[in-house]
């Protein structure tokens, strides 16, 4: 081979890596993210870790994103990451694989967000039949006296903030699938059914739960609240003010009440964000003994003021609170691995009430639970947020 041959296909391999480096560097943050997860996730059931082929309401999330990445970019390869999972999942009956209608767990609706689009994208009607099983179960789901969702059947009489998120948008989400608007009166009064049971006036925060009952030990025997303030259980409730308020109607009766719930949760939580932009698992005690910057928190508190903003919730100003968060994110919790994909560090991986062993819902259990990195519950809501921050 010639000397002049040699050299023109060295110029031609500098040429094609400077143009895959620029294109690298010219694609959003959010699709760099997304394909990071992809990478690391071949396939969306694997998401957050996942170890088998299920419903599961992080894979959900996850997917939720990747829906809103492909309505962003019109690259179809986000549709299909998320449709060849729910297509494996659900049969032509609509049945889903390993869902247990008789555990009565608000978990199994979070995913049920996602067959909306896949129906309407594909026509299957097994995602018809798929959102009418899941609705079923919420028809005959326990409730407190007062209307709201329990957690779980083993959870008796107790409202989860993590439970507004995974059933009443979807319940939202039905109401206007069905038009039928008797199930935008039940999602607003579950939401400010919780929100009165577990606001905590001293602070302006929203404690992880609330036992109707006052029976579990975690309970305070004459509010029923639970002791602490988790960050991401606060993350959940953000985002659910903001999602459900998708589906109903503007005007309509009482959607004013949960703008202005938003309102002011928005002008509360800055008080709680660190130097840095960030918000910390035990959200009221920033700095304390084994405490730390949480992804999955700041995540969703990025996403959820953006997309107040951007629907009008919020006035603009606010935005600069989900910058702010992002720069922290960014500087803090956000690493670009050796093989350039990108990670999200510091995930609680999970937190909960109650169960075997007992979570007591202490400073102590919270900040003991285990950490991992590339949670679904803080990827997922990162790449919606950068999604809203880009509007």
């Amino acid at each position: 081979m010639s000397n002049s041959v040699r050299h023109f296909q060295i110029m031609v391999m500098v040429v094609i890596c400077m143009c895959h480096n620029l294109y690298a560097q010219q694609r959003k943050l959010y699709q760099q993210f997304a394909d990071s997860e992809i990478k690391r996730f071949p396939e969306a059931w694997q998401l957050d870790h996942g170890k088998r082929l299920y419903f599961g309401y992080s894979q959900g999330v996850g997917c939720l994103a990747m829906l809103k990445l492909w309505k962003k970019t019109g690259d179809k390869h986000y549709f299909d990451y998320v449709e060849q999972w729910a297509d494996t999942l659900i049969n032509e009956e609509g049945e889903i694989h390993l869902y247990k209608v008789e555990a009565y767990n608000i978990d199994y609706i979070a995913p049920g967000k996602i067959l909306f689009t896949l129906l309407e994208k594909t026509g299957k009607q097994k995602y018809k039949r798929a959102i009418e099983r899941l609705m079923a179960q919420l028809k005959h789901h326990p409730r407190t006296h007062d209307g709201v969702f329990w957690h779980k059947l083993i959870y008796p009489h107790q409202i989860w903030l993590d439970g507004l998120y995974m059933g009443d948008p979807f319940v939202a989400a039905y109401g206007k699938f069905v038009n039928e608007t008797s199930y935008f009166d039940d999602v607003l009064n579950q939401v400010l059914q919780t929100a009165k049971h577990t606001y905590d006036a001293k602070t302006g925060l929203y404690y992880h739960g609330w036992d109707e009952s006052k029976n579990q030990q975690w309970a305070n025997k004459v509010t029923g609240q639970s002791p602490n303030f988790w960050g991401r259980s606060m993350g959940w409730w953000f985002m659910a003010l903001v999602d459900v308020l998708d589906f109903i109607p503007e005007n309509y009766p009482k959607r004013d009440q949960v703008v202005k719930t938003i309102q002011e949760f928005a002008a509360v939580l800055p008080r709680y964000q660190d130097d840095e932009g960030l918000w910390w698992q035990v959200l009221d005690q920033p700095g304390r003994q084994g405490n730390y910057q949480e992804a999955s928190v700041n995540a969703m508190f990025m996403y959820a003021y953006a997309k107040a903003v951007n629907k009008g919730y919020l006035p603009e100003h606010y935005r600069a609170v989900a910058e702010k968060t992002l720069s922290g994110i960014t500087k803090k919790l956000l690493r670009r691995e050796s093989d350039g994909t990108l990670s999200l560090i510091q995930c609680n991986a999970v937190s909960g009430l109650g169960g075997h062993p007992y979570r007591d819902g202490s400073y102590e259990y919270y900040i003991h639970e285990r950490v991992r990195e590339n949670d679904a519950k803080a990827t997922g809501p990162f790449i919606m947020g950068l999604l809203e921050l880009d509007k």
